[in-house]
Order: structure tokens, then C-alpha cells, then sequence
């Protein structure tokens, strides 16, 4: 073994500079949990003082408070951690037979915590290129195509309120309602959502919350964030029924569901906890965010070829662009496709895919204006360089 390649000087982050990647703007830590990592980097940290046997019930540090703010926020009645959103997923899906509605841009996670869980997908397709929609009739659709295929509506219904692939922001509100009055139980997967953005789930008709710690609140991963209202938390959240037969060992606290605690044992949680309170404040700055995004994305669509995809006017900050033009200088050039990562990089913007040029996203949450206008202004130098028109 040669051990010399993890050393610490060998493992230092080269990307350095204004990050624009697309899922990591929503999770950049804030000044307050940054402060704390050191003292909390040791494992099993979070649970110097357990005394319940289970993560989200303890006190100090604050986990069982900052459970039930977390519900608060999310106008919603418990909420656990979890390693991950697709975790969360998983954890629903997993107390529920039959089949699941997803709509198509849904993340592979969804599919694959449907897979274990032994459920059958249906999809509500969207309105394809270049908007890539999904419209909330097209839930009511499909509910009535498995009623017909199947003999019952659909056991669950997901929705993903913004999509990873072309930051799309559906109407949850109005699907929430058409699972309401087919009386199928509705999952918002909030990854690039809440935490960045108000999400009521009350509001929304939602009887699940899928957050993500470390794509849309600040903190460190792996944690994700399931809110869960009353009518569903027993089904969902059954603890162990499970005793040995040997022995007559019992764990009548742990959840199944959850590996029996929530596996954010030290700086996910904390982190999370520490972010918390910016996290509150920032929601209210959502406006700001979408107005820099609008504003980016017409910037770069006066360099030739370069259009953004997905829904107009735009909603969020995550934004694919399709990009020929770029795409026929990589045909030529010495790097190929990696060339406008080197070139970004050159100009201290890291973030986009390495090797992407036909095709590429990137998330402007959280940039001040002026790091927005540099980002904007290396595209337009970049495409001015190999002879790409730019509109003044």
C-alpha cells in the first residue's frame, strides 16, 4: 500500500474560488456551523448524553428540539432524520403495497426506493423539450389509468417540487389537492426546495417531506429531513416488535425504518442544527434569489446558441443550458469537452460538470450580485475568445 496519497496536504479541495455547483449551493455551510466542526468531528459525537436509546430524542445537544422546530417550519407534525433524502423515501414507501405515481423527472432515488419497497411505478409524463412541464392534471390521469390496469387508485403519489435535472417548480399545492380528493397519500420531495425556499406542508396538502441537509440546508452529509403529519406517523414510524428468542431481547424505542436511530450521529446533525437559524432567515430572501437567476439566464442567452431549458418565466436557481455552440468549439479543441471547465477554472469558477459542453447546469443560489455578474461575464469572455457571437 502506498499511504503517502492521504495525507492531508495530498488531499486538500483544488476546486477553489465562486462555486456554481448544482447541488451543492443550497448546502454550503454557514459561518455558525463552520464554527463548530473540530469539536464535533469524532463519530458517535451527538451522542455523548443518550439516554433514550435513539438520536431525535436527545436533549442536549438540542436534537429533540430542533425535531420539533424543524416540524414548525415545515407545517408539519414530526419529522425524523435520515441518511439522506432518498433515505426518507425509502422509509415512506416502505410501509406502503401496490403501486407509487412518480412524476418522470423524478430522481432515480425515488425509482429505486420504490424498487425496495416492492412497489410498482407509474409515471405522469411531462410536456418534453424545451419546457419539460409536469402539469397537475396529469396526476389525476394516471391515478384513473392504474385504477382501470389495477382495480385501486395508486397506494402513494410523489412529486419531486423541483426537479435535478431542469429546476422546474411544479404546483404541489394543486396536486396535493387531487390526492387529497382521491385519497392517496402524497410524498413532496423537497431536495432542492425547503430549506432554501418556504415550504408549508400544511398549505401544500402534503402528508410527507422529503428534505436534504446537505443539498438545501446547510449541512454537512449525509442527512436528510422526512416530515410526516399524525395520520400516517404510526404506520410509518412502527418501532420494533422484534424480541430473541434466546435471549428475550426486546428494542421496543428503535424504528425499524430508520436502522433503529437515524444514522446522523455527529457533524450532519450538528451542523444542520448550527444552520438552522439562518436557515429560517434565508427563506424569506427566496424573491432576491430568483430575480439573480432571471436575470443570469438572460445574460447567457445573448451568447450564441446558448438557451436555457426548462419552464419560462424561471422559479428557481438551478438551471440547464442547452449549449451548441460551445459544444462545436470542443469538437476541435485539444481538451474536447473539457475545455470550458479548464476555461471556467482558469477565471476561479469551478462547479460544472467536467466534460460537459453540449449540455450543462449550474445553481446560482447564494451568489451575491457581483459574484453572478463575474460568473455571467466569464461565459460571455469565454465564448468571445473562440469566436462565438455575444450580444452587447
Amino acid at each position: 500500500m502506498k499511504l503517502e496519497k492521504y495525507k492531508p496536504e495530498n488531499l486538500r479541495r483544488s476546486q477553489k474560488g465562486i462555486n456554481v455547483h448544482p447541488i451543492q449551493r443550497g448546502g454550503i455551510l454557514t459561518p455558525e456551523a463552520k464554527r463548530i466542526l473540530s469539536e464535533w468531528a469524532d463519530g458517535y459525537s451527538a451522542c455523548d448524553l443518550c439516554f433514550e436509546g435513539r438520536i431525535d430524542l436527545i436533549q442536549k445537544p438540542p436534537v429533540a428540539d430542533l425535531k420539533d422546530d424543524i416540524a414548525e417550519f415545515l407545517g408539519m407534525d414530526d419529522v425524523r432524520f435520515t441518511a439522506g433524502a432518498r433515505h426518507g423515501k425509502f422509509v415512506v414507501m416502505s410501509a406502503f403495497e401496490g403501486t407509487v405515481v412518480l412524476d418522470s423527472l423524478a430522481h432515480y432515488t425515488s425509482y429505486i426506493a420504490a424498487e425496495l419497497s416492492g412497489l410498482r411505478v407509474y409515471e405522469v409524463p411531462n410536456s418534453g423539450y424545451p419546457e419539460f412541464r409536469v402539469e397537475a392534471e396529469g396526476y389525476a390521469q394516471v391515478f384513473e389509468n392504474v385504477k382501470k390496469e389495477t382495480g385501486s387508485y395508486p397506494s402513494l403519489a410523489l412529486l419531486t417540487h423541483v426537479d435535478y435535472r431542469y429546476g422546474n417548480l411544479s404546483d404541489a399545492r394543486e396536486i396535493g389537492r387531487i390526492c387529497r380528493d382521491f385519497g392517496v397519500p402524497f410524498i413532496l420531495n423537497t431536495a432542492y426546495t425547503s430549506g432554501i425556499m418556504e415550504v408549508d406542508g400544511k398549505s401544500l396538502n402534503a402528508d410527507f417531506i422529503i428534505g436534504s441537509g446537505h443539498k438545501s440546508w446547510a449541512a454537512t452529509a449525509p442527512i436528510g429531513i422526512l416530515a410526516i403529519n399524525f395520520d400516517y406517523s404510526s404506520e410509518v414510524l412502527k418501532t420494533s416488535e422484534q424480541r430473541g428468542n434466546w435471549s428475550g431481547r426486546a428494542f421496543t424505542k428503535k424504528e425499524p425504518a430508520l436502522f433503529g436511530c437515524s444514522p446522523v450521529y455527529g457533524l450532519p446533525v450538528i451542523t444542520l442544527m448550527a444552520s438552522f437559524p439562518g436557515v429560517v432567515e434565508r427563506v424569506k430572501r427566496w424573491e432576491d434569489e430568483v430575480k439573480k437567476a432571471r436575470w443570469f439566464v438572460r445574460e447567457m442567452e445573448k451568447i450564441e446558441g446558448v438557451r436555457a431549458l426548462g419552464e419560462r418565466p424561471r422559479n428557481h436557481t438551478l438551471v440547464q443550458f442547452e449549449s451548441p455552440s460551445f459544444h462545436l468549439i470542443a469538437m476541435n479543441h485539444r481538451r474536447k469537452g473539457y475545455f470550458l471547465y479548464s476555461e471556467l477554472k482558469k477565471r476561479g469558477i469551478f462547479g460544472i460538470h467536467p466534460g460537459m459542453t453540449k449540455n450543462f447546469k449550474l445553481n446560482t443560489y447564494g451568489l451575491s450580485w457581483e459574484e453572478v455578474e463575474t460568473v455571467a461575464g466569464a461565459f460571455k469572455e469565454i465564448a468571445e475568445k473562440y469566436g462565438v457571437g455575444v450580444e452587447d
